[in-house]
C-alpha cells in the first residue's frame, strides 16, 4: 500500500489524505477556474475510492454548473477540489498537498480562455478546449 499523500486548506479546516496515485497537473486556464482561483488552476486528480476527507469542519461546496462542484473552505477561501457528481475523479488543487509530489504539468487546457497578463509555456501540450478523455492514474 502507497503511504497516504496529505493535503488541506490554509487555515487547517479541510484536510485529506490520498492513498493512490496522483495524476500529473492539468493547468486549466477557462475563465471559471480562473475566477475561482485568481489565476490559472493547476490540478492533479485521483480515484475517489483513493481520497479521504480527514477533516472538512470548513469545507463548503459551490456550484456554477448542474452536476460540476468546487469544494472551498468557508474560512480562509482557499481552493481545494472540483468534481464531476457522480463520476470516478476528485481533481485538487496542487498547490493544497501538503509536500511536493515530484509532479509537473503535463498539459495546459483552455488555452483559448487564459488571460492577457501570462504565457502559456510552448513546451507543454496544450489544447484551446477541454481534454475530456485525460487519463487517471491506476
Amino acid at each position: 500500500m502507497n503511504p497516504a499523500i496529505i493535503g488541506g486548506c490554509l487555515c487547517g479546516g479541510v484536510r485529506y489524505a490520498v492513498t493512490g496515485p496522483l495524476r500529473d497537473i492539468i493547468a486549466c486556464h477557462c475563465e471559471q477556474c480562473r475566477r475561482s482561483s485568481g489565476h490559472f488552476v493547476a490540478a492533479t486528480a485521483c480515484r475517489r475510492e483513493h481520497f479521504q476527507l480527514t477533516r472538512q469542519d470548513s469545507l463548503q461546496w459551490y456550484s456554477a454548473v448542474p452536476g460540476y462542484r468546487r469544494g472551498f473552505c468557508n474560512v480562509c477561501g482557499s481552493s481545494l477540489f472540483f468534481e464531476e457528481t457522480g463520476q470516478e475523479r476528485v481533481s485538487i488543487a496542487a498547490g493544497s498537498l501538503d509536500a511536493p509530489q515530484r509532479l509537473s504539468i503535463a498539459a495546459h487546457i483552455f488555452t483559448a480562455e487564459a488571460g492577457d497578463y501570462y504565457r502559456i509555456d510552448p513546451e507543454v501540450p496544450s489544447s484551446p478546449m477541454g481534454m475530456h478523455s485525460v487519463k487517471l492514474p491506476d
